[in-house]
């Protein structure tokens, strides 16, 4: 990266504003020359989560399009398809765009376009490089109908744009609510001269927040459907119509539904994209391969990513306010946990724009605070430029690398 490093980009020091990244990184700082707060990944656990992600799917007979909007880091997204990953996962327009710009030959965009201008960009896109592949979703004929629209005059000839018909549920997001519905939409993309039915998508993360028998048989019922409206839409499309699902919720659920439709040869597209850096909060108490959800689990994912703010005022006996606040980290799926220094009293009560409430631990003003935190998607996009370390465990880590992020 050869953009010049700044006060824009946060927690980077003063006595580096002004050199590249590489000129940073090569004189191998360490974590401890970095501005509190700060927002770390760790380079080994990372690597881990990737190979061992990568592995368990390719076991399956599964492909994997990790979801890129999770990190929007073409870096990260670069680590993934070295890994065997079959395509990103993205969810704009937009997305898309920056994608292609960094290269990107096989997108999945778990949404409909209906944008005119996203989709003339599209066709110009797929009219000018054989190689790319795009997938994108419609979940009623109306969307069909825009796409059409948008895309008429176009010459006869162009590429279509595969389109997969997603199916919804009560209470969920997007999508057609039942097959029957689905299927009408299928046939209105068969009937559309400028789309392809590429198969069929769906997100069953919406229905479970946990691993209750309830949430597990509603996403069991679900993703049951998900087959069987597959299994109909086979004799409509041209080409050997595509499955996708799977966030990193329910990722062995998907597998186990799956099974019989892999096993004789179907394309399944698996799309988590929070196993990256998985989480020392809701994923570590939802994830299938997560130790504390089953620790006989044979992916055995690590949190690599972390919090680091300072104490800057203990007023009151049993509190201290740390440096980091919502402005920083994450706090929508749950508050960050105090990891160092260890004390099993210590707690986040709350957390303010600019300010992280700790109470039952003994910190004085100056000290340094790890914390594990929850929900990475909404931890990627507080940060321009996130440091990789050694490894977090250790004293005072190196910083290895820099990830940009586009949000």
């Amino acid at each position: 990266m050869t953009e010049m490093l700044g006060p824009q980009h946060k927690s980077i020091p003063p006595s580096a504003w002004g050199a590249t990244a590489e000129e940073f990184l090569a004189g191998k700082p360490r974590l401890s020359s970095m501005s509190t707060p700060v927002m770390t990944l760790d380079q080994r656990r990372l690597d881990h989560n990737i190979d061992a992600m990568a592995r368990w799917v390719a076991e399956r007979g599964m492909l994997l399009a990790p979801h890129g909007k999770t990190t929007m880091a073409p870096q990260l997204w670069q680590r993934q398809l070295d890994a065997g990953a079959w395509a990103i996962t993205l969810a704009t327009g937009w997305q898309v765009q920056l994608a292609r710009r960094f290269g990107v030959n096989r997108i999945l965009m778990a949404n409909p376009v209906v944008s005119e201008g996203d989709l003339r960009w599209l066709a110009a896109e797929l009219a000018g490089d054989p190689q790319f592949e795009f997938y994108c979703w419609v979940d009623s004929q109306a969307a069909v109908e825009q796409m059409t629209r948008h895309l008429d005059g176009l010459d006869e000839t162009a590429r279509p744009i595969n389109v997969l018909v997603e199916l919804g549920a009560p209470g969920g997001r997007t999508g057609a609510r039942g097959i029957d519905e689905a299927l009408h939409v299928a046939r209105a993309i068969v009937a559309s001269p400028h789309l392809a039915l590429a198969g069929v998508g769906g997100y069953e993360g919406a229905l479970g927040h946990d691993r209750e028998p309830e949430a597990l048989a509603r996403v069991n019922q679900y993703l049951a459907s998900l087959v069987d409206l597959h299994r109909q839409v086979i004799p409509l499309a041209e080409t050997e119509p595509l499955l996708t699902a799977g966030g990193s919720a329910y990722p062995d659920l998907v597998a186990n539904q799956v099974a019989a439709l892999v096993a004789d040869g179907g394309r399944v597209v698996l799309r988590s994209g929070a196993y990256i850096t998985h989480d020392d909060g809701f994923y570590a108490g939802i994830s299938p391969f997560s130790d504390a959800v089953d620790p006989a689990n044979p992916v055995h994912l690590e949190s690599a990513i972390h919090g680091w703010a300072r104490v800057i005022s203990a007023p009151e006996p049993d509190l201290a306010l740390l440096d980091a606040g919502k402005r920083d980290l994450p706090y929508d799926e749950g508050l960050p946990v105090v990891q160092s220094p260890q004390s099993a009293t210590a707690t986040v009560t709350a957390m303010n724009d600019q300010h992280t409430f700790v109470r039952g631990a003994a910190l004085n003003v100056g000290d340094v605070v790890r914390l594990g935190l929850s929900h990475p998607c909404t931890a990627f996009d507080k940060w321009r430029l996130i440091p990789v370390t050694s490894g977090a465990d250790e004293p005072d880590p190196i910083v290895v690398d820099l990830i940009r992020t586009y949000f």
